[in-house]
């Protein structure tokens, strides 16, 4: 049976102040390198205990849940000295600082930056090197990459971010935009989309019969039809929230029904006393609202499609590992 993952939308939490950016974290960073080989792991807890980060911060993951803030700001910090020469490796997952890293710390600066290790040539070379690729309108980019606080990760990711807020807000406006039979039809490639009613043709059977005593439609929620879904679904604009009372009659049609699964679906937003209703009646109600709704599109690539795909490479250690 799929999972309906149709839980109350929440924003990934932004980046907490206590934790250090990357540059700020150079020189706590090649202090613990010059005492010894050293993992980021390891580094992690020292820096943590020694800017006194709560537990939750020591865990708070980047949007992608692909890694720890704290650890990626640390890789970041570590790389970029070590194309200073800063910082070497002398095993696989080990750095330590180099002669040229305990030269550094032997001048007791108060801090180290990126433009710190522009006095070393390494490192002009490696960031003309990473320029010389980029064309004429992306060298701003290349630019702003080196001198952010942000590691290039938390950069893709807010970018991310800000794409899929413009990609939603038009995606809603689009739905408002067509008829409200437009809409039980994107219901219903949602539905399906996401594992629901079988097959496109079984779903469509099932909805976009609209009024039929309070409900749009059901759709099966597995593909032998063990047990269905009912759905409503209401094409509002944005200052006409769903209130208690549609809920209310939209779960007395369940009732009737003899159903206890629902999903109300608006493109607008619901009231909190719709949504404390909902929460508080034996039924198993979702509410959809249209933030909900545009999300789940993305997700299901409803009414989208990839534009351009950025991918991520890392190093494949077991690659390098001989014998």
């Amino acid at each position: 049976m799929p999972h309906l993952k149709l839980c109350e939308n929440t924003a990934h939490k932004g980046d907490t102040l206590a934790i250090p950016d990357y540059q700020t974290l150079m020189l706590p960073v090649l202090r613990l390198a010059a005492q010894g080989e050293m993992r980021v792991p390891e580094a992690a807890q020292k820096i943590a205990d020694q800017f006194g980060l709560s537990d939750e911060e020591r865990e708070e993951m980047l949007p992608s849940n692909r890694q720890r803030v704290l650890h990626n700001r640390i890789h970041w910090a570590k790389f970029y000295m070590s194309k200073a020469g800063l910082i070497e490796s002398p095993k696989r997952g080990l750095f330590r600082a180099s002669t040229e890293g305990q030269a550094m710390l032997a001048k007791n600066p108060t801090t180290i930056d990126n433009e710190t290790l522009k006095a070393y040539p390494a490192f002009v070379a490696f960031q003309q090197a990473s320029a010389s690729g980029q064309t004429k309108s992306e060298k701003p980019v290349a630019t702003a990459a080196s001198v952010s606080p942000a590691t290039p990760e938390e950069q893709i990711d807010a970018a991310q971010a800000v794409l899929h807020s413009a990609l939603s807000s038009d995606l809603l406006q689009r739905i408002l935009d067509n008829s409200p039979l437009f809409f039980e039809h994107l219901i219903v490639d949602l539905l399906v989309a996401m594992g629901y009613g079988g097959s496109h043709e079984n779903a469509a059977l099932k909805l976009g019969k609209s009024g039929d005593n309070g409900v749009d439609g059901v759709i099966d929620e597995d593909r032998l039809g063990l047990d269905r879904i009912y759905v409503q679904a209401k094409r509002y604009a944005e200052t006409n929230s769903v209130q208690r009372p549609e809920v209310q009659g939209f779960v007395g049609s369940l009732v009737g029904f003899g159903a206890n699964k629902g999903v109300f679906v608006t493109t607008s937003s619901f009231s909190s006393g719709a949504r404390q209703y909902a929460e508080q009646i034996p039924q198993r109600i979702i509410l959809i609202d249209g933030v909900r709704l545009t999300d789940l599109m993305i997700e299901h690539d409803v009414g989208v499609r990839i534009s351009r795909a950025v991918k991520v490479k890392r190093i494949d250690e077991d690659f390098f590992v001989e014998g």
